[in-house]
């Protein structure tokens, strides 16, 4: 990864911030972005003291207008695009009949669009140098889950995206990865939305066991160098997949059991 530059977005904290650090240590020259300048800045000051090269752009995922001009920006710094990590994103928990719609639309514009437009815009650069692209999506894009309809949808959207994309660009070197962590231990869950839009602000899962968000990073890294096109993260994520594909209707159960049991669950 020595001096290859690698675009990170929504990377102020969590799998992103660690994603930030994990190829920062192997050499790359590293953009990160997100919405709230003032922890973009620090996440930044973060990165360069460990002697990485690091630059923050302020970048809202869902802006197409937005994401263009960071992209043209770090073309014009540094000349290239080698990787494009699409990290961005954010959850939401209430019941479907009681949501505002534009809580479905706002999961959908950052989760979704957020990575149609940056890989649009990234991907002439990256067929250049024969890069690659990693997609940050989630188990629930595979299993949907209860009060997180909008969420799951998004994540669904995504999977879809970069699988279809992955067999378009087959014979140009340029490898996608779609890394689907399972409950991991970062800020989302205290950021998500509720039916109103509003922030939770707390977490709703006991975070102490969860995996890390720097595990996740490495454990990302290295399927992607690997070439692996999937990657599904923690024995719960594995065997969730593997249920919904051969015994879908217990795992209807299961999921719903596990996620009423959730602190203020509106399955209650």
């Amino acid at each position: 990864m020595k001096n290859q530059v690698v675009i990170i977005t929504g990377a102020s904290s969590g799998i992103g911030k660690a994603l930030a650090f994990e190829y920062g240590r192997k050499g790359a020259q590293i953009v990160i972005t997100g919405r709230n300048e003032q922890n973009l800045t620090a996440a930044e000051a973060e990165l360069k003291a460990a002697g990485i090269n690091a630059k923050g752009i302020v970048c809202d995922s869902a802006s197409e207008e937005q994401t263009r001009a960071m992209v043209n920006q770090v073309i014009q710094l540094f000349g290239r695009i080698d990787l494009l990590i699409n990290n961005a994103g954010i959850s939401m928990r209430s019941m479907f009949e009681t949501v505002d719609l534009q809580v479905l639309k706002q999961v959908m514009d950052i989760n979704f669009w957020g990575t149609v437009y940056a890989t649009h815009a990234a991907l002439p650069h990256i067929k250049a140098v024969k890069g690659g692209i990693i997609g940050i999506s989630s188990i629930a894009g595979f299993r949907g889950l209860p009060v997180r309809t909008g969420y799951s949808a998004s994540k669904f959207a995504m999977n879809g995206f970069l699988e279809a994309l992955r067999t378009e660009l087959l014979e140009t070197g340029v490898h996608i990865l779609i890394a689907c962590p399972g409950f991991t231990a970062s800020n989302i869950r205290a950021a998500s939305l509720n039916s109103e839009g509003k922030i939770t602000g707390e977490s709703m899962r006991d975070e102490g066991n969860m995996m890390s968000a720097e595990e996740v990073a490495t454990r990302i890294a290295d399927a992607f160098q690997a070439k692996k096109k999937t990657l599904v993260l923690t024995f719960q994520g594995k065997l969730t997949v593997f249920l919904n594909k051969w015994m879908n209707g217990l795992l209807d159960r299961l999921v719903y059991t596990t996620l009423k049991k959730e602190k203020d669950s509106p399955l209650q």
